[in-house]
């Protein structure tokens, strides 16, 4: 089971700019499991499960983004192992579907 798992949600300009590819790249080269995906309001969401110092780090990155982003606020809340269910079955990391 990994250390640590947040939910976060990134507001700004993070949709149409190459943000889930820029946290899908963050957490699977740092081997994070968990899942991003655009929401309807124009945020994103994402659950990032594994070391706690890893997962900080990925979450930091996440306040950046992608050059073309501009990221305005970032939530950072406890997130639990059902929330970290939703990924795709035999998948580490997915980037899900907008809902």
């Amino acid at each position: 089971m990994s250390d640590t798992i947040r939910h976060v949600t990134i507001r700004g300009l993070v949709q149409g700019v190459g943000y889930r590819a820029f946290v899908d790249h963050a957490a699977r080269t740092r081997k994070l499991e968990g899942w991003v995906r655009n929401r309807r309001d124009g945020s994103v969401e994402a659950v990032l499960a594994g070391p706690t110092a890893t997962v900080a780090a990925v979450i930091e990155a996440c306040r950046r983004g992608p050059s073309s982003a501009r990221v305005e606020a970032v939530q950072d809340e406890a997130g639990n192992p059902d929330i970290l269910n939703l990924r795709r079955a035999g998948e580490q990391f997915s980037v899900l579907p907008t809902i």
